[in-house]
């Protein structure tokens, strides 16, 4: 347990929990905190990835001229199991970290008001409780087992040969490594993806049900979102996901384009609309905090404009129409308060009715997109690159 943190808050999190981790745990893959990240990944990675090598060498189909597509030049499967792969295992611990720190902030920052606490812990139990669903990742496995492997299934029918399928008779028969592929190292990157989804609307079932509780949002705060800038930049934490998602879009975009005579700018608004729906996915869901950001502003205005009203008024009689002369206006405090309810009066008009801002935005569209940068390199040379990068900088 860490002291650090409220008791409420010390057992909330995305990711320990459900059978795999207790697999896991059993399998010496895993400690009770995440531990042994490096052996899940190289264990996983290894047991996704290798074998595709040892089988493409032995049926011969490893590394070759682009057609039929060997193994170790297929941009797509080398970027899903040697980069998105490792990154979703990887993502487990930053989540872990970051989700219950941004859980223990609703306590912490006083945001939940002391007559909520019982609701907000009940809140923390329901979440653990589906996250620990045995049912539904079981049902993810199915899922994985039956749609995942039909849509793939279905696609390869209309595509070439390579290193894993070959047409035999007008259809595609998978090769050895290709089998392999279909049966371990394709079901567990769908897996790991589809249980992410989970565990994303997981957080966000969580966020939905905390924003109904009676908070106590200051639209005073600095932070110009009522105290929950937090919880937008909470959402850092799903970074390296979104990378893996930019990753696994990249190696779809670069097989295609040098290995099926695709321009790089054919799938521009692909990658555009992908970057901005991935961003949408993650911020999207915070707006359920809106309607009680938007009514605490509009309340803040109404009342700091009424004693803005009352003081100014007093202030204009004492000041400027009374009698009071130049000495006692020296060392007063009244100009002080007159120059901080101002100050705050700004600071409620500028207040976001959504607790994130544009910084939060451009990170997360930044991760996503960050993967596809390489891809640049099929259209312009590496100081053709660099100086477009920078003039957008810049």
């Amino acid at each position: 347990m860490d002291a650090t943190l409220p008791l409420a808050t010390q057992d909330f999190s995305l990711v320990l929990g459900g059978p795999i981790y207790q697999l896991f745990r059993r399998a010496h893959l895993s400690g009770p905190a995440l531990e042994q990240l490096w052996r899940r990944i190289w264990v996983i990675t290894l047991v996704a990835w290798l074998p595709l090598l040892l089988l493409s060498a032995i049926d011969g189909r490893a590394i070759g001229p682009p057609s039929p597509l060997p193994f170790l030049r297929d941009i797509e499967a080398q970027v899903r199991l040697l980069v998105a792969l490792p990154l979703m295992i990887a993502a487990e611990l930053v989540v872990h970290l970051r989700t219950r720190s941004v859980v223990a902030g609703f306590l912490d920052r006083r945001l939940v008001r002391s007559h909520d606490v019982p609701r907000f812990e009940a809140l923390i139990a329901s979440a653990m409780r589906l996250r620990n669903s045995v049912a539904i990742e079981l049902g993810l496995l199915v899922l994985v087992a039956t749609v995942g492997q039909w849509l793939w299934r279905s696609t390869i029918a209309f595509g070439s040969a390579s290193w894993y399928a070959v047409q035999e008779e007008g259809r595609m028969r998978l090769t050895l490594p290709g089998m392999w592929f279909a049966a371990v190292s394709l079901p567990v990157t769908q897996f790991l993806l589809l249980r992410w989804y989970f565990r994303l609307l997981v957080w966000f079932r969580f966020l939905f049900q905390v924003s109904r509780l009676d908070l106590h949002l200051v639209a005073t705060h600095p932070d110009r979102a009522a105290g929950l800038s937090f919880v937008g930049r909470g959402t850092y934490a799903f970074g390296p996901l979104l990378f893996a998602q930019g990753a696994l879009l990249a190696g779809v975009i670069a097989t295609r384009v040098l290995y099926g005579g695709k321009s790089l700018m054919d799938f521009k608004m692909d990658a555009i609309g992908l970057i901005g729906f991935f961003v949408l996915f993650l911020l999207g869901p915070l707006l359920v905090f809106t309607p009680r950001l938007a009514s605490t502003k509009r309340t803040a205005l109404a009342e700091y404009g009424k004693l803005a009203s009352v003081y100014v008024a007093a202030f204009e009689r004492k000041w400027i129409r009374g009698q009071a002369n130049d000495s006692e206006l020296l060392g007063t405090g009244d100009i002080q308060s007159l120059s901080d309810l101002g100050q705050s009066y700004s600071v409620i008009r500028e207040m976001n009715i959504v607790p994130f801002g544009i910084q939060d935005i451009v990170r997360l569209a930044a991760a996503t997109a960050l993967p596809l940068l390489p891809l640049g390199l099929t259209v312009f040379s590496l100081e053709e690159l660099v100086m477009r990068l920078l003039k957008i900088i810049f």
